[in-house]
């Protein structure tokens, strides 16, 4: 009978040492996905905000023309460079960007460091920014309307000095009849926030923007690098900021010419320079890199590949971005300055 008790309460404790560890995992469990839905929840917004570089670039004007490559989000790693020029004071007279680069040279030149970083690590994850809201104001995937215009109640743009007569201002985008690549300038165009809004709007997920009677999209369709605009310019000092490490090339895709040709039948011209951007970007890069091996043009590209989607979600990966451009910035401050100071110059490859 004793045998019997003893066997009954030694099962009973396996029983409960079992349970205990159904309960101890499923505690582990719990906690991580708390702790999985907290970082999501804290990764909404960039944890660092109040950490970022701030004020207002000096007076001081370098001359020569800044060229700033598109990427979507991406382009963070370019307001990291413009932050850390302007905080040496390397204020070009000209800037040119594409899409994303667009964007980020209207801050450069209106002088306000830290603002495009602070905008795009606050509000990525905001639906009026990317998402939901914008596809129902805008007609596409990103709210123009919300960044270039609604925003101004909270993170003014300093209108006064974007649209100085003093420094140049120009985007590109590509014109949906042509295919070609059309540069907008401020002063001169009638509306340069809507070149601006054409100039990033992406294929496939935006709608086509009207600027000055003819539709637009994102200037990366024609050309993702403006530099060749700077140089028929006639700017001796050129400094090109590229998202794609140095090493980076498109791989050839052979089979998306019929897809963007019925996605875009009415707009033969577009679908043909869509076709054939892997390739011209993949020349783009192989002339910058020669321009720069010779020392007609200075470039700044990240020292490590950006491994992120277009429409990155995670903040605390954007704001590595960031400071990934603000630090090879200041890592080539040195060379730069050798280069904008001398006659002749020559970057060691």
């Amino acid at each position: 009978m004793k045998i019997n008790k003893v066997a009954e309460a030694v099962e009973s404790m396996e029983i409960i040492d079992k349970q205990k560890k159904v309960l101890e995992t499923a505690k582990d469990t719990l906690k991580e996905t708390v702790k999985k839905v907290q970082s999501d929840r804290n990764n909404r917004v960039y944890y660092g905000l109040d950490r970022l570089p701030s004020g207002m670039a000096s007076n001081q004007i370098t001359d020569g023309c800044l060229v700033l490559e598109g990427g979507a989000f991406r382009g963070l790693y370019t307001s990291g460079v413009c932050d850390a020029l302007m905080e040496e004071n390397i204020n070009m007279r000209a800037t040119i960007g594409i899409s994303a680069g667009g964007m980020n040279g209207v801050n450069y030149v209106s002088g306000q460091i830290g603002r495009s970083a602070h905008i795009n690590l606050k509000y990525r994850n905001d639906s009026r920014y990317v998402g939901s809201q914008a596809l129902l104001n805008n007609h596409g995937i990103i709210g123009f309307d919300f960044i270039l215009m609604d925003l101004n109640s909270e993170c003014p743009l300093d209108m006064t000095r974007f649209n100085a007569p003093n420094r140049r201002f120009v985007v590109g985008a590509t014109n949906c009849n042509t295919g070609e690549i059309t540069y907008f300038e401020k002063g001169i165009c009638k509306d340069i926030f809507a070149a601006i809004s054409a100039s990033a709007s992406m294929p496939f997920v935006s709608e086509m923007v009207d600027v000055e009677g003819q539709p637009y999209l994102d200037g990366g369709c024609s050309c993702a690098i403006p530099y060749q605009w700077a140089l028929d310019q006639g700017y001796k000092k050129i400094i090109v900021v590229r998202t794609r490490d140095q090493e980076f090339r498109k791989p050839a895709d052979d089979n998306h010419g019929g897809l963007i040709h019925r996605w875009y039948h009415r707009y033969p011209e577009l679908a043909d320079r869509l076709t054939e951007s892997e390739e011209r970007y993949n020349r783009q890069c192989n002339e910058l890199e020669q321009l720069r091996k010779d020392g007609r043009i200075f470039v700044i590209y990240p020292s490590k590949p950006i491994d992120i989607g277009r429409l990155e979600r995670d903040t605390s990966r954007l704001g590595d971005i960031y400071y990934l451009g603000y630090n090879d910035a200041k890592n080539k401050m040195s060379a730069l300055k050798a280069y904008l100071n001398k006659e002749e110059f020559h970057e060691l490859s």
